[in-house]
């Protein structure tokens, strides 16, 4: 199957069948109601469609005195995608049919070992083993959507420059060309934010929200936006910029490269290691035992097990830094005007009153309050949406 781009302007064809994959099943009564064609050139793009097995007849709806409708469903077996997330901590290979189902979804760490090479390496001999599993052929896949930490260059496929990676050579790569190379699937890259954002936009579409925020609290932060149901896109693709947000014109900064002041300097997974390394070596005391490490090696799994263990040291860590993402939250709410906020990554799912922190402080400086007020939630997908929303991104160009 080859893969084409969709135009700007979408065929009736096109906007029928992404209304039947949204809403599930569809009577002909309804179509007619949303779009303005007649009946004879429904019944006809209908009856091609079910020629063409992208739909199906999938029984009949209730009768309102006369004959009962006909429902239609598109078909699952149409084509098939991949969704592939490419992150520091770990990765994600997704399989999904053509309603999104997922039918596979493998993950694995992201170690000093896992260069680009053994990346689409792995990868592809996952892709394998799961068409031979699900006994799909190859030429049933509609492509590869990537989803990636940025910097990115989309048009060219092309990983830039991503911090905090374990393994080396992390630095212009042709991601999208290797993965076609390697497995004969086309392929597109996103940054991983936005694809997030896509996957969670379309789990969530029953209630059909259409200005969304999404952000992830993790070693970095990033964020995404999207607006009557589209993603936005800058002139460069920099997922990251919202860790660049001065909220502290006096504060440190996190890298040599970033903002003095900057959020990520104060609400992320590496904040919160330099934060407790440098209270462990001013301060020492009863907690630096505790921990048994020099303080050069906390890390954040060492926090999160102190947190278990209710050390009042570390609590309060964390509610700083849930306290800053809340400023910063509030800005981004105050500029953009969403109707949900999703927040995800390591912060926010590992530590409930992290998460719970930030959306109240969130919420107490967004202006309009209480008139105005998003709907916050940590997704439907959570872990799952950056691979959902790549194999998401493919769907969307599948020739119809």
């Amino acid at each position: 199957m080859s893969l084409q781009r969709s135009s700007d302007m979408p065929s009736p064809k096109r906007l029928i069948y992404s209304h039947i994959a949204e809403r599930g099943t569809v009577s002909k009564a309804e179509l007619l109601e949303r779009y303005s064609m007649t009946s004879s050139t429904l019944t006809r793009l209908l009856e091609e469609m079910v020629s063409e097995k992208l739909i199906e007849a999938s029984g009949f709806g209730p009768s309102s005195g006369g004959r009962r409708p006909i429902l239609y469903e598109t078909n699952p077996h149409y084509g098939y995608f991949f969704g592939l997330e490419i992150s520091r901590f770990s990765s994600t290979l997704g399989f999904f049919d053509v309603r999104m189902n997922p039918m596979s979804l493998t993950r694995w760490r992201m170690d000093e070992a896992m260069t680009p090479e053994r990346v689409v390496d792995h990868a592809s001999a996952m892709m394998k083993a799961i068409l031979n599993d699900h006994r799909i052929d190859p030429s049933q896949v509609v492509g590869v959507g990537i989803g990636a930490v940025g910097p990115l260059d989309r048009e060219r496929g092309i990983i830039v420059k991503p911090r905090y990676f374990s393994s080396p050579g992390w630095v212009n790569v042709p991601i999208c060309r290797m993965i076609e190379e390697k497995t004969g699937f086309p392929a597109e890259l996103e940054n991983g934010a936005n694809a997030a954002l896509m996957g969670e936009q379309w789990a969530m579409r029953s209630a059909k929200p259409l200005h969304m925020l999404y952000v992830h609290a993790g070693v970095g932060l990033r964020s995404a936006m999207m607006s009557y149901g589209q993603i936005i896109h800058g002139s460069l693709d920099m997922e990251g910029a919202i860790g660049q947000m001065i909220i502290q014109t006096d504060g440190p900064r996190l890298n040599e490269d970033g903002n003095f002041g900057a959020l990520e300097a104060f609400a992320s997974v590496q904040a919160l290691e330099r934060m407790a390394q440098s209270r462990v070596k001013i301060n020492g005391g009863d907690w630096a035992g505790r921990l048994q490490v020099p303080p050069d090696r906390i890390r954040y799994e060492l926090l999160l097990q102190e947190l278990r263990q209710n050390n009042s040291h570390v609590e309060e860590m964390f509610r700083q830094a849930a306290s800053y993402l809340g400023i910063g939250l509030a800005n981004m709410i105050n500029m953009f005007h969403p109707e949900t906020v999703v927040l995800g990554g390591a912060l926010i799912n590992s530590y409930d009153r992290f998460y719970d922190t930030a959306i109240g402080v969130a919420r107490k400086n967004v202006y309009y309050y209480p008139e105005y007020e998003p709907v916050f939630t940590k997704g439907e997908l959570r872990e799952d949406a950056v691979a959902t929303g790549a194999a998401l991104m493919m769907w969307k160009k599948m020739p119809v």
